[in-house]
């Protein structure tokens, strides 16, 4: 009975520090995967705020052009 005690006790002892290694890779994956997400987020954000720098640049440069044209056609017309 004793030597089945013990060896109860040891499988639990065991069990707890599988259960705990467990836990601490499940937590390590999850903190993985969350740096991950975070990763891809930060860098669909820069790419979408690239793409609006570019197309306000590009429409102040096509309205700017549209009203100096207009300018220099009312300062030229008699």
């Amino acid at each position: 009975m004793r030597q089945s005690e013990a060896q109860w006790e040891e499988a639990f002892h065991e069990e707890y520090a599988e259960e705990q290694a467990r836990r601490a890779r499940l937590r390590r994956q999850a903190a993985t995967r969350s740096k991950q997400r975070s990763a891809r987020r930060v860098e669909r954000h820069g790419t979408l705020r690239f793409i609006g720098l570019i197309v306000a640049i590009l429409a102040t440069s096509v309205i700017v052009t549209i009203v100096m044209f207009e300018t220099l056609a009312l300062l030229i017309s008699p």
